[in-house]
């Protein structure tokens, strides 16, 4: 940590489930306590059923908020059939983070082993908002926050974080 400010982030929390409700939403209760105890802000959250259309327009429509500066999904990820988060992503996406389903790998075999080749996590930018598709459990919601994006969403987090260069993420739309 370095002396710079702590900067809030504003993060829309999205369920894919087609079973899951506010009630029993464990990963999304999860990833929102996680949130609001590292001082960032929950501005929106929802869930939707498994349908890839509807996932990418409410990724679409946050993308566009001012309000949202980070998406991150929870569900949807896997291999079955239903699995279309990561499409839906992919669908938004003007750039993928690649790394980030490669760190989000390195951290889940260390937690589950070779099971871990079955997460399709990602994330990517898009309007100039962060999205990261995580695995429907709480435990990746965990690991994925606790290890990779606790870290990456705080400004005072050296050599280099996501926010710092937030300003950065629209600047070829800004080209004339």
């Amino acid at each position: 940590m370095t002396d710079r400010t702590f900067l809030p982030v504003r993060i829309a929390v999205l369920t894919v489930s087609d079973t899951r409700t506010t009630a029993d939403d464990k990963s999304g209760n999860t990833l929102v306590a996680r949130i609001e105890e590292a001082g960032h802000s929950v501005v929106a959250r929802m869930i939707l059923p498994d349908e890839r259309e509807l996932i990418a327009d409410q990724l679409r429509a946050w993308c566009t908020d001012d309000v949202v500066d980070v998406i991150i999904s929870t569900g949807g990820t896997g291999l079955t059939g239903r699995d279309v988060t990561v499409e839906a992503h992919r669908d938004v996406y003007e750039k993928e983070i690649d790394a980030f389903g490669t760190i989000f790998t390195i951290v889940s075999m260390n937690k589950i082993g070779t099971s871990a080749i079955q997460s399709r996590a990602t994330g990517g930018v898009a309007n100039g908002t962060y999205l990261f598709a995580l695995p429907g459990s709480p435990g990746a919601c965990k690991d994925a926050w606790d290890e990779i994006l606790v870290k990456q969403l705080d400004y005072r987090h050296m050599p280099c974080n996501f926010v710092e260069i937030f300003p950065r993420l629209d600047e070829h739309l800004r080209r004339k």
